[in-house]
């Protein structure tokens, strides 16, 4: 089954430059594996892609190329 794509729920404009800044610092496979089900930081997005956790990581990942729609994710159906 193909997931959809991820969608942020927030704005780029809302996300915090400091966060940003010191992601930008992370190699991108430790940024991956940090999003990885089961992890405390997991990437969580409602069933039809929103974000929910991960946004600045996703952003950075994005910035570097990666096919973020891709990665496994944990599916929240109610928040």
């Amino acid at each position: 089954m193909s997931l959809p794509p991820l969608k942020p729920l927030h704005s780029d404009e809302t996300l915090i430059q400091l966060k940003l800044d010191q992601f930008r610092q992370t190699p991108t496979n430790e940024l991956i594996k940090s999003l990885a089900p089961g992890q405390a930081g997991a990437l969580k997005a409602k069933p039809d892609g929103t974000l929910l956790d991960g946004h600045h990581r996703i952003k950075v990942l994005r910035e570097r190329g990666v096919d973020v729609n891709a990665l496994p994710r944990e599916i929240v159906s109610r928040v």
